[in-house]
């Protein structure tokens, strides 16, 4: 195993500080521009920025003071570090980054579009047109960023390179550094007449109007993507996506609970005792509820497939409908006569005053929700 130590030429109790130093002047003894045409100086540098990988770093030290070698392969979690990505990481400036000129062309970002929607659309999906403001390839140049019957120049500063190297001054001494092109910004091309209606960038701003079929089952929150919908990039680059964003309306009635409906039907106390069936006004139009004779406050009805269709899969939630039993008012003599006369065929004129330690009551029932049950 590589006595990472000696490689330094530092002592094994060196602290962080003087294995940093030394790592550091051997650097600039090793650097190209100092060792000169020393042939065996990239593998001595190879060597220490090794070294100082592991000796560097706290975790990996006492992986290797234990006898491993994190620098190996399969040694440790670290694995070895290449040359080049020391080198850069350490020189910086000076190995310039990406080499060669960068596309004019690039990628257009992503929209993000909001979509109001009813509990309608949402149930059954819908077809909306959906404006969209963003850029779009601009029609006179084409995405060339010309003016028609032109075409890009050579930069003749970086001679088509994109980048121009000069020398400059570090602690390391002298330098070369290699950076973008001030004239042609990179590019490696200039425009010497650009599109007068684009101004050079090969796109413009307009409003389209995107077609979208809109899923059933969809709620607050989806994103719906549009693929290629986005704007143009620069130079006619490729173009980014749109994202359609849910928003949907509360309804008047109804409420939604994932694919399931909710809604209260009032009904008063004689039509819950006797039972009865009634017209419901739903989403698919009316449909007949069934009231059985001793319904309860709270009692839910379910109606099934007449909720909100599946995002992922056919087929549709439930409507639950909650039965709210009014308790009437007597309006006049007769009317509390004859609620006495119910009262004493039940033998409920003075009723027994007993709290339910359980049972299916409305405070059952919120104690159950709130306990989480």
């Amino acid at each position: 195993m590589t006595d990472y130590y000696a490689v330094l030429g530092v002592a094994k109790d060196a602290t962080p500080e003087q294995v940093k130093k030394a790592y550091r002047k051997l650097a600039r003894e090793l650097h190209p521009d100092v060792a000169g045409n020393d042939p065996t100086a990239e593998d001595k540098f190879k060597d220490v920025s090794r070294a100082y990988d592991v000796l560097g770093n706290a975790e990996k030290r006492r992986m290797y003071d234990l006898g491993g070698d994190p620098a190996s392969p399969g040694g440790g979690a670290g694995g070895s570090f290449g040359f080049q990505d020391i080198f850069e990481t350490f020189f910086g400036a000076a190995t310039g980054g990406q080499r060669g000129p960068v596309p004019r062309a690039r990628r257009g970002q992503d929209a993000l579009v909001r979509l109001d929607l009813d509990l309608v659309e949402a149930t059954f999906g819908a077809h909306r047109d959906v404006p969209v403001d963003t850029a779009v390839l601009c029609p006179t140049c084409q995405g060339t960023c010309c003016r028609p019957g032109t075409s890009p120049r050579t930069c003749d500063v970086c001679g088509g390179r994109g980048q121009v190297q000069r020398v400059a001054r570090s602690f390391l001494g002298q330098v070369m550094t290699t950076q973008p092109c001030p004239a042609c910004h990179g590019f490696g091309t200039v425009i010497p007449e650009p599109c007068t209606e684009c101004s050079g960038e090969g796109r413009v701003r307009a409003r389209r109007t995107l077609p979208v079929d809109v899923p059933a089952g969809v709620d607050t929150g989806t994103r719906i993507k549009l693929t290629g919908q986005g704007e143009v990039g620069p130079a006619g680059g490729p173009a980014g996506d749109v994202y359609l964003e849910v928003r949907e309306r509360r309804h008047e009635v109804f409420a939604r609970e994932g694919d399931d409906l909710h809604a209260t039907l009032p009904v008063p106390m004689t039509a819950a005792a006797l039972g009865t069936v009634l017209m419901l006004d739903t989403l698919d139009g009316p449909r007949e509820v069934d009231l059985r004779p001793g319904t309860q406050p709270g009692q839910v009805i379910s109606l099934r497939g007449l909720g909100v269709g599946h995002l992922h899969g056919g087929g549709r939630g439930d409507l639950h409908v909650h039965v709210d039993v009014q308790v009437p008012m007597p309006d006049d003599e007769q009317q509390v006569e004859l609620l006495r006369q119910l009262a004493a065929l039940r033998g409920e004129e003075r009723p027994e005053a007993r709290l339910a330690a359980s049972g299916n009551g409305v405070f059952a029932k919120l104690r159950d929700k709130l306990s989480g049950r």
